[in-house]
């Protein structure tokens, strides 16, 4: 039987990862429920553990298929980008749900909630201090993304280097800074349904800047390895166009749910 393919497109070979993915998944979730019902959260970094390890080889695999393979050719390409495409259009109706209970609750507040918005009681952020340095951190790294994109396109290493780097150094401060945000929040998720959608829309997104830091970091090394050139190099735009959407977002919920919402 002959192990030549006569066709450009590229038939996976069976990977243990979406099992391994989905149990790191099932294990992270069951340990968040008994860390909220007041246990220990060992069984939350078990799952937390098993997700990064498959990440990482599930990264690592698609990183060698897409450079020393060579199995990521044109029509496989172009099938990768309808892919993140559909998934970020996926994303945006996911991030809709919660743009839709903020404004379903806010626009006809309820008697339980004093007729106003935000509900009695409740003390909103300050729109002008640490959500404005949020938006700005983060349309800084739209810029600094761009930059890489276009370095990267021109063939100059050093400053995809310099300007990646600089993309995920903003990733993180935005990260902490929220981070420092809901330590001193004056209301917690269970505080009406101003706390829970405030919490579930920007922890959501917060997650969400995790996760392309995450995947522009794995970007950066790679560039460091010499994976991308000039034409072949969906792996960054993937991560661009996701950083890009989380940027966006980030948008919507500054003026909707920090600025009109307080």
């Amino acid at each position: 039987m002959s192990t030549h393919a006569n066709h450009p497109f590229h038939l996976v070979d069976f990977s243990p990862w979406p099992l391994t993915g989905a149990i790191g998944a099932m294990t992270m979730v069951s340990g968040l429920v008994k860390w909220f019902h007041q246990y220990d959260n060992s069984l939350f970094i078990l799952g937390n553990i098993i997700t990064l390890l498959t990440m990482y080889q599930w990264w690592r695999d698609i990183s060698r298929e897409g450079t020393f393979q060579g199995l990521h050719t044109l029509p496989v390409t172009l099938g990768l980008r309808w892919g993140m495409i559909l998934f970020i259009v996926s994303e945006i109706f996911f991030f809709i749900s919660f743009f839709w209970a903020f404004f379903h609750s806010s626009l006809s507040p309820a008697i339980e909630l004093g007729a106003m918005w935000p509900p009695a009681g409740i003390l909103a952020f300050n729109p002008f201090q640490i959500p404005l340095l949020n938006t700005a951190i983060l349309l800084a790294s739209g810029v600094t993304v761009t930059w890489a994109h276009h370095s990267l396109m021109e063939g100059n290493h050093s400053q995809t280097t310099q300007s990646l780097f600089f993309t995920v150094i903003l990733g993180i401060y935005f990260s902490i800074l929220q981070a420092y945000e809901y330590i001193e929040a004056p209301f917690t998720i269970a505080d009406a349904v101003y706390g829970s959608t405030f919490y579930m829309a920007t922890g959501f997104h917060g997650l969400h800047v995790l996760i392309g830091t995450t995947f522009l970091l794995i970007c950066l090394v790679r560039h460091g390895k010499f994976h991308f050139s000039k034409s072949h190099h969906f792996g960054f735009e993937a991560a661009a166009w996701y950083w890009h959407f989380v940027d966006v977002v980030w948008l919507f919920l500054y003026i909707s749910i920090y600025w009109w919402g307080s």
